[in-house]
Formats: C-alpha cells, structure tokens, sequence
C-alpha cells in the first residue's frame, strides 16, 4: 500500500492504467475492424481524446486548490484512523458513493448536466467513451468529497481510489463484453453501463454508479439491460454536429437562450439553470420522469391490451 499513500500514488495509477488502457483500446478496435461491428468512429475518437485532454489541463490547473479545500476538511477531522485494509475498504466504498451523489447531480440539475453531457453525446459506445469527460467538473468534483476528508479520510487516499474507480470505470465502456455472471449484483458492468449511456426513455438517468451497482439498487435507479429494448446511444435532441465547440457549449447555449426570455422571474431563470434537464416555466417541457411515468403507462397499457386479446 505504500506505493499509493503518499501524493505520488495517483501518478502511479495512471502509469499503470495508461499503457493498459492502449493495448485494450488497439484490440478492441481490432476486434471492431475484422468483425466489422463498426465500433469505431475516427472523428468521434479525437472528440474523446479532445474532451479528456482539455478535462486533464483543468484537472492540473485545479489540482492545488481543490486538495487544499480537501486537506483543510482533513486537518478539522473528526475521526483519525489508522492505515488498515478496513480503512482502504471503507475509503473504496464510501468514495464510490460520493461518486454516485456527484453522478446523479449531474443528470438532475440542468447546470451540471451541461457539464456532463459531453460524456453522452456520442452515437459511439466503447473504450474511449469511458474518457470522454466532462470538461469542467474538476471546478467542483473535491467538494463531494471534502466530506470524506472531514470524517478522516486522507485526501490523497480519496484521489487514489477515486483514480482506481476511474480506471475500471473506462473498461465498462464497451459492447464487447455481454455480461459479468454473478457480478452483475455487485459491480457496474458493461451491460450496466450500456444502459447508462442509452437514450432510450426506458433507459435514462439509470445506473449511476461507478464500481458498486449497489447504490443504483438501494435507491431506485437501477435498470437491467433488456434484449426487448435494444440500446440506442447518445441523446436527444442530437446535437447538430460533433465539434468541440458545439459538445462543450450545446447546453449552455440551450440555458442562455431560456433565460433570458422576456417577462421570467428570478426564480423561474434559476430554475432553467438548476432544476431538471425539460423543465419549463410555462409547463410544457417534460423531465426525464415524466417521460417515463407516459411510458410505464404506455407498457401498463399495452399489457392490459394484450391480456385481453389472449382471454378474449
């Protein structure tokens, strides 16, 4: 463990994951171009690399003062504990779930979803998906766990299995491996995750975690991956076109736009800003749950016609 306690351990885990990650990434997009399961698309790759890269250049800018605020949390401790596998393991999981606080936030308040959208906007699901980031969420991803330094955990240590949480996050990412077996209870898999990236209404805002699919299980959230329901990628409304400036500004242009329409309340502007992604003042946009709610009508009601036409 040593090897990851001090503020060197996240650059051990990316020298580790980054050659892995290209000898996976090569086959799979051998794999893709001898099955001709067209996988792969160039243009949408440098999208990713662009989106990680420019994620990366914040992350560097904001490293200083995020660990700061976490460390400030950290020296207010109200635990100290000492350096066992319990508290690695405890570090792991409770780590996880701020990721899945973080995660849901982002889906649920329009602001963050467009930060996050650039995570979902491509057509294309697979290994380089999982490090399509969402450019500006280093400006505010420590705050969730700032708590966690707060309860006594090190802010290096945090990062650390936050990194390690990433690196399998990015392997899920991929339509190559069907299922998990048994570890589908436990873990977020890529079938898990498929569903994760569908634009399909059965399928939004579900399976939020990164490593545990727990949290999805105990709050609601979960969705199984249905063979009725073949998985559409990407979101809807599509973006016109695939350039940076376009995935980076395509929902905050959306929020300008809404804003600063004539005759709002403040309160009505702050809710185009941070309510759900289909809200609108005048009642006519629909969120994700009530496109839902229509849907699990449409299934009930289709059911119901269907057991009339077995008995009839």
């Amino acid at each position: 463990m040593d090897f990851f306690m001090n503020e060197d351990g996240l650059e051990h885990v990316y020298a580790w994951a980054i050659p892995f990650h290209a000898a996976v990434i090569l086959a799979e997009m051998i794999y893709s171009h001898v099955s001709e399961a067209k996988l792969y698309n160039g243009k949408d790759v440098a999208t990713s690399v662009y989106l990680a890269l420019m994620n990366f250049g914040l992350d560097l800018v904001m490293k200083a003062f995020a660990m700061g605020v976490m460390f400030f949390f950290y020296n207010h401790r109200l635990f100290t504990w000492d350096f066992t596998i319990w508290y690695w393991l405890i570090c792991f999981v409770i780590t996880d779930f701020a990721y899945y606080v973080l995660h849901y936030v982002d889906h649920h308040s329009r602001a963050f979803w467009a930060i996050h959208i650039t995570h979902h906007n491509s057509e294309y699901f697979n290994l380089t998906t999982g490090f399509r980031s969402p450019v500006l969420q280093p400006l505010y991803r420590y705050l969730y766990f700032s708590p966690l330094a707060f309860l006594g955990f090190n802010p290096w240590h945090i990062m650390v299995v936050y990194a390690i949480g990433q690196v399998y996050g990015t392997w899920v990412h991929t339509q190559t491996v069907k299922t998990m077996g048994i570890l589908e209870y436990i873990l977020v898999t890529p079938s898990h995750h498929r569903v994760h990236h569908a634009c399909n209404i059965k399928y939004l805002d579900r399976n939020m975690g990164m490593c545990l699919i727990i949290w999805d299980k105990i709050f609601g959230t979960f969705e199984k991956e249905d063979p009725n329901v073949p998985v559409k990628y990407g979101i809807y409304p599509k973006m016109p076109d695939n350039k940076p400036d376009t995935v980076l500004l395509y929902e905050w242009r959306k929020i300008w736009k809404d804003i600063k329409q004539p005759g709002l309340k403040l309160s009505d502007r702050m809710n185009y800003i941070f309510n759900s992604p289909g809200w609108r003042h005048d009642g006519t946009g629909k969120t994700v749950r009530q496109y839902q709610k229509d849907y699990l009508k449409k299934q009930s009601k289709r059911q119901e016609e269907k057991q009339k036409m077995k008995s009839a």
